[in-house]
């Protein structure tokens, strides 16, 4: 039966929601639209004048697409070519959803986003329904088909889970900010030592090529290691340049709610850094050189105001 226009604009209506939760939930752009539109289809096929709470009906159907594609998803990725990260998002994407609290934010970072991957398919769930959209443990009993109870002590692993890899506290986005300028004009000056000084002493820097772009599936570990990576890194090279297409532009930028760099070339985004800045210094560096998992990145920095690059690279 096909759908009145109520029924359609309703679900338009949930779409931005849905797709926030999804993205969570999957760490992936194209996946989260993927399970949106399985959601459509079982709404278009269904007898929508017998559902009492639409919005529940959406999120229950959502999140069990989600837990189905998560469970594929592993399998997948245990085959994927080098290190997997989620898909970064920049500033302004409504796909982030909403931010107005703390967990808000945190359940979006791409610190926590790149821990969820070492949750159960229900703890995720869990974690994000209620820390980032708030629903009772009530409502995610029934959305999960689980006991108030369950969902509670579920919740309880998965916040454990991901304080277990957050031992820092992380600073206002005023001082973050002020680090990584410092942090740039350190990596174009060519040296070492003042890199070093700007990050904690077992920093990490790991990066995700998808098998398409040059990224190390091991981390650098350690501040040596990494501002000798960093060092290297901004350093211009033909190969590079090759590598991208010219010369990268370098901007400062905020992705999933963080400080970000972002590598551009003739308006292209080739590259994502995600950087965690706590009081300590910079603890990690998680890169996205994947041009599968730019595209949206590319689209969000079309559509907004840029200043010129800090630098050019590669």
């Amino acid at each position: 039966m096909p759908l009145s226009v109520e029924d359609v604009d309703l679900f338009q209506g949930a779409r931005g929601r849905l797709e926030a939760i999804a993205y969570r939930m999957l760490g992936s752009v194209s996946e989260a639209e993927d399970a949106v539109q399985e959601t459509f289809l079982r709404w278009q096929g269904t007898d929508t004048g017998r559902i009492e709470v639409p919005e529940a009906w959406l999120t229950k159907v959502l999140t069990n697409v989600c837990l189905n594609q998560l469970t594929s998803a592993r399998a997948r990725r245990e085959s994927y070519v080098g290190q997997w990260l989620p898909e970064p998002l920049l500033d302004g994407d409504p796909m982030l959803g909403p931010a107005d609290t703390a967990e808000q934010r945190e359940s979006v970072s791409y610190a926590v986003l790149t821990l969820m991957e070492r949750l159960s398919p229900n703890e995720r769930a869990v974690y994000v329904l209620r820390e980032a959209f708030d629903y009772p443990h009530r409502e995610i009993a029934g959305i999960l088909d689980l006991t108030e109870a369950a969902s509670q002590q579920i919740l309880h692993r998965a916040k454990k889970h991901i304080a277990d890899g957050r031992a820092r506290t992380e600073i206002d986005q005023a001082a973050a900010r002020r680090i990584v300028e410092e942090f740039l004009e350190a990596a174009s000056s060519g040296k070492t030592e003042p890199l070093v000084r700007l990050l904690t002493s077992d920093a990490l820097a790991i990066g995700d090529g998808g098998g398409k772009v040059p990224a190390r599936a091991k981390a650098f570990e350690g501040a040596l290691a990494v501002a000798t990576f960093m060092r290297g890194l901004f350093k211009p090279g033909v190969a590079k340049r090759a590598l991208v297409g010219g010369s990268a532009g370098i901007h400062m930028a905020t992705a999933n709610g963080g400080p970000a760099v972002v590598a551009v070339v003739d308006g292209r985004v080739v590259g994502v850094m995600c950087l965690e800045v706590t009081a300590d210094g910079i603890a990690a560096f998680r890169s996205q050189v994947n041009p599968d998992k730019l595209t949206r990145a590319t689209e969000v920095w079309a559509a907004a105001e840029h200043g010129e690059p800090l630098f050019h690279a590669f």
